[in-house]
Parts: C-alpha cells; sequence; structure tokens
C-alpha cells in the first residue's frame, strides 16, 4: 500500500450538496481521488454514489460546493465539457441507441469523417477501429455492425464499457461495471482496469459485489443516506467493517436457507424451442427455488422470457399448475392471470413505467382490484402502494415520486412489489439484485425465502454464483441454448466448480 503523500491528487471533491425534489441526495460531501488509483465507492441504494459520479462526469448541476481537477476549479455544464477535461462515465443504466450499431453507438458524436467538407462519416475505417477496439477489451464476438437491440443486456453493458474506454481518459468512472458480466467477463474487465491504473489513469469504481472492492480497489470511500462516511486504504478495513458502516447496522448472515419439502408441480416444460433455446426440459415445485446457471448468451434470459409469453415459442409444451397452456397466443396476459410473474434482467424497459409515480407501478398489475365501476379506487391504490414501500423499504419521499428519480436499487424493489401485490403463485427472478446493496440484497433474500416457505416456486437466473450456489434448491445449468446438466442440493455437492463446468464445457466436472 502506498503512503498518503506519494500520489498527488487528481479531484478534489469540497462540500457537495445536491438536493432533487423533496430528497436530499447529497449532503455536504467532500473527498479526495488520486491520480492512478482505483478509488471504490460503496454505500446502500440511495447513499448518494451514483449522483456524486453524475455531478462529476457533468450530468448533474451541483447546489452547492466546489469540485478541483489538476488544481483548477472545474464546473462542468455538460458531458461534453467533462469528456474534454479528460473524465468519462460508464453507467450502471444503459445509455445506448437501440437502433444503431455498436460502432455507431461507441462513436456517437465523434465518427471519422471521410469528406470534411461534405462532413461523410468513413464508415468503414469507424467498423475497423471499433473492431480493434472490441478485440483489444476481449470482445471480438460482438460484431460493429450488430444492431443494440439484438444483443444481450450483458453485450449491451460490455458495449458501454468499450464507449468509455474509447475516450482518452484521466479519470474513469465506473458504475456499477460487473452488475450483468459473467466470472470471465470480470476478469477481463478486471485486467482492464489495473491496466489503466498503471498507466496513470484514476478509476472511480462503484459496485455492490463486496468481493470485488478488495480485489480491484486502493482505497474505499463509504457513504451511507448521502453523507460522507469515511475513506479508508484496502487491506486496513474488514469487510465486516465496511458493510456495518455502509448499513449502519450488523448483518449476522447474508444467505439463510431454509430448504423446504417441494409440493405440487407449479411448472413443467417439455421440449420447448424458441428464440436462443431449444429442447428445454426442465421443472419447479411450490416450496422450491430453482436456479438457472450458465454464462452470459447461454439463452436463460430468453428461454425465461418466453416461457412468461413475451418472447415467441416455436415449439415444445408448456404445463402450468398441471394444466397444459396452448402456446399458440401465450402472452403475458395470460401468464399472469395464470399465476405467474417475471421480474426482468432489463427493469427499465420491460419492469417499469419510468415516467409514473410508485404508486402507479405498484398496482399496475393489479388494476382489476381497483376498478369499482370502470374507476381506479385511489384509496386502494395509496394504502397498497403504502403497504410495499414499508414492506421492501423503498427509499423514497413519497408513493408520488416518479420511479425515473429513484436509485436502481429502489426501481428494483418496485417492481418486486408490482409482483407481490398480484400474490402470485410462481415468479421467475432474472437477476434479481443486480445493481442492489449488500443490505438490500439481505432483503431480497429473506422474502424469496419466505415466499418459497409460503407455498411459491421460484426461478432464479443469477451470474452471481455465490447467490445460485446458495438460494438453489436445484440448479440447471444451460450452454449454447440446451440445458447441459442439473444439479440437486440433495443429491449433489453444489460446487462452483460444477455449475462452471456445465457452463463452459457442457460436461459435468471430473473430480464429480
Amino acid at each position: 500500500m502506498e503512503k498518503e503523500s506519494v500520489k498527488e491528487t487528481l479531484l478534489e471533491i469540497e462540500n457537495i450538496r445536491k438536493e432533487f425534489v423533496g430528497v436530499l441526495a447529497l449532503d455536504d460531501v467532500s473527498l479526495s481521488i488520486r491520480k492512478g488509483e482505483v478509488h471504490v465507492i460503496v454505500g446502500e441504494n440511495g447513499a448518494g454514489k451514483s449522483t456524486l459520479c453524475k455531478i462529476i462526469c457533468g450530468l448533474y448541476p451541483k447546489n452547492s460546493g466546489n469540485l478541483c481537477f489538476e488544481g483548477i476549479d472545474y464546473n462542468p455544464r455538460n458531458v461534453r465539457d467533462a469528456q474534454h477535461t479528460g473524465i468519462n462515465m460508464i453507467h450502471q443504466e444503459l445509455n445506448l441507441l437501440k437502433h444503431r450499431t455498436v460502432a455507431q453507438n461507441i462513436y456517437v458524436g465523434v465518427e471519422p469523417i471521410s469528406n470534411k467538407l461534405l462532413k461523410t462519416i468513413n464508415v468503414k475505417k469507424m467498423n475497423s477501429d471499433c473492431k480493434a477496439l472490441l478485440t483489444s477489451l476481449g470482445i471480438d464476438y460482438i460484431e460493429p455492425t450488430m444492431l443494440i437491440k439484438n444483443l444481450s443486456i450483458a453485450q449491451q453493458q460490455m458495449v458501454e464499457v468499450a464507449k468509455a474506454l474509447s475516450h482518452k481518459s484521466k479519470l474513469l468512472i465506473m458504475d456499477e461495471p460487473t452488475s450483468s458480466l459473467t466470472e470471465r467477463e470480470v476478469e477481463n474487465l478486471f485486467r482492464l482496469t489495473r491496466k489503466l491504473r498503471d498507466d496513470g489513469v484514476s478509476v472511480v469504481y462503484i459496485s455492490h459485489r463486496m468481493n470485488e472492492l478488495m480485489e480491484i480497489g486502493d482505497r474505499v470511500t463509504i457513504m451511507r443516506d448521502g453523507k460522507y462516511i469515511g475513506t479508508y486504504n484496502i487491506g486496513e478495513i474488514t469487510m465486516d467493517e465496511i458493510i456495518m458502516l455502509m448499513v449502519g447496522r450488523k448483518i449476522t448472515k447474508l444467505y439463510n436457507r431454509k430448504f423446504n419439502k417441494p409440493g405440487e408441480e407449479a411448472l413443467s416444460v417439455r421440449n420447448l424451442t424458441g428464440l436462443r433455446f431449444r429442447n428445454v426440459n426442465l421443472n419447479v415445485r411450490r416450496g422450491e427455488i430453482v436456479g438457472i446457471g450458465g454464462l452470459i448468451g447461454a439463452g436463460r434470459t430468453e428461454l425465461m422470457l418466453s416461457i412468461f409469453g413475451y418472447d415467441a415459442i416455436e415449439s415444445g409444451e408448456i404445463y402450468l399448475f398441471g394444466k397444459k397452456v396452448s402456446t399458440k397466443g401465450w402472452n403475458p396476459n395470460k401468464a399472469i392471470a395464470g399465476s405467474m410473474a417475471l421480474l426482468p434482467e432489463d427493469r427499465k424497459g420491460l419492469g417499469l413505467i419510468l415516467s409514473m409515480p410508485i404508486k402507479a407501478n405498484v398496482v399496475q398489475s393489479s388494476l382489476k382490484k381497483m376498478f369499482k365501476s370502470g374507476i381506479i379506487r385511489k384509496k386502494d391504490e395509496n394504502e397498497t402502494a403504502e403497504k410495499y414501500v414499508r414492506k421492501l423499504r423503498i427509499v423514497t419521499p413519497s408513493i408520488d415520486q416518479l420511479v425515473e428519480n429513484l436509485s436502481g436499487g429502489n426501481q428494483q424493489k418496485v417492481v418486486l412489489a408490482k409482483w407481490l401485490c398480484t400474490n402470485c403463485d410462481l415468479l421467475i427472478f432474472d437477476e434479481p439484485t443486480r445493481g442492489i446493496d449488500v443490505g438490500a440484497k439481505a432483503e431480497i433474500y429473506e422474502l424469496m425465502n419466505e415466499l418459497a416457505e409460503n407455498n411459491c416456486a421460484i426461478i432464479m437466473i443469477s451470474s452471481e454464483i455465490n447467490e445460485i450456489l446458495n438460494l438453489s434448491d436445484r440448479i440447471y445449468v444451460m450452454k449454447d441454448g440446451e440445458i447441459k446438466g442439473e444439479i440437486d442440493h440433495k443429491k449433489d455437492v453444489i460446487t462452483q466448480e460444477a455449475v462452471l463446468s456445465l457452463a463452459m464445457t457442457g460436461k459435468a466436472a471430473v473430480n464429480e
């Protein structure tokens, strides 16, 4: 660990205050970022981490306080100002043009010009430069000409990484960059991060994956409720101490799964084929949490979207609580009527109406309960929303707050509230704790355990290996759109090696 005096300060943050309507997001925050360090910022959802970083990169104006970059006052009016200064950001929430190509997204606004007079874009050079960049980042499986809308969330996340790294940076801010990535992609990102640090670039790294900060960080700053709590050298503070300072309470056990005796079969899928998956057979019973493991692009999300009726099914059968459903014309409305729910990986695109308040989002899948002579009963709507805001500890000044103004973790809680409101019996969780802090994770895990104990059936897709190992009764592992194996905690020892061997090679680990 380098001494305090070795590295000079790159960015000085002094007494920053930011207030949104009814919400004090940052309360007199001060800290410093040194040159050539990886500075991790942690805190619960709503602690102010992303807000602070968006002020630094020119997305939000501050209400008061000062920023000083390389010894000079720094007041960015927009993102372009920040980029010209040498500050770029990889966002937690994707900000890509879905109907444009990968290359068009990476070089938007800085496209190579072939004719300066006519300002014609040199598409060939743009695609060539993009290909070289993607190859250098170890993601050459993504082609420059691919449309963003055809990529998985994880692939889109890597495009965001490439876009930020395409600019020459003095300070690179990474906000939950690994939330949708596989272990292999995370290792690749860490390799790039270390290289940037060795080249003198400073990295601000926000993550809820606590093991990552110990692996990649030099220093860690802890925030809580919009306030600065403290900055510590990694290696001079324990994980338990960090979590205690983050949440203000002690979390005794993150995974506390109680395995139940499975009940009746809730879902059976037989020889199901659709977009990016084929001949899939699986089942889940009441009282179980069944994990779906595999690498990014294995077809896990596409499979669940089809089971829920969002994507078309080419062939195969679905049995829901013992009854065969017609896959022709199968859609989300029919799935919901059949007591099914889906918490999607893409919560902004598929799970929420961002421009509407919390209360409208919570009841949107239960409107029939709220109707009386064609009019929504406002009293019922308000009482229902208040109930789930309390139950899930959603941080908000009121149920009238627009969902787009909530932190990512609190948005995820609103999606969960929407489905709990329907009293559904089969829940599909696709990356349930993506972008959620350790305190909220413990609450989500406790709730999933409670749902299973209350005879619900749960399917969970997760890229967090510890999550899927510790919560699942059984794990189906997918590779290239097919189920390659099933691991049952009653019959097998569920290990990381067992899951990864099936996910990467399609074969069981040799030592099993």
